[in-house]
């Protein structure tokens, strides 16, 4: 999608409305808390959930992965 995409939100994290803008209907992915725009999730996603949230990458903050011990 060019999106970052995932097959399940953080539990408690987001909530759902209907969005029925560009004539389709979509479901919109909002912040639980503050009810920001985060994205929509789509019926065509990965096991084991089978959606696939699309989120918009400036909603997001992405942390480097702590170095693994070898």
């Amino acid at each position: 999608t060019g999106w970052p995409s995932f097959y399940k939100p953080l539990d408690n994290a987001i909530g759902t409305t209907s969005d029925r803008t560009f004539g389709m209907l979509r479901t919109e992915v909002h912040c639980r808390r503050c009810g920001g725009h985060l994205g929509h999730v789509f019926d065509d996603g990965p096991k084991p959930t089978g959606l696939r949230y699309c989120m918009d990458g400036f909603a997001l903050m992405f942390h480097p992965a702590a170095p693994s011990a070898t």
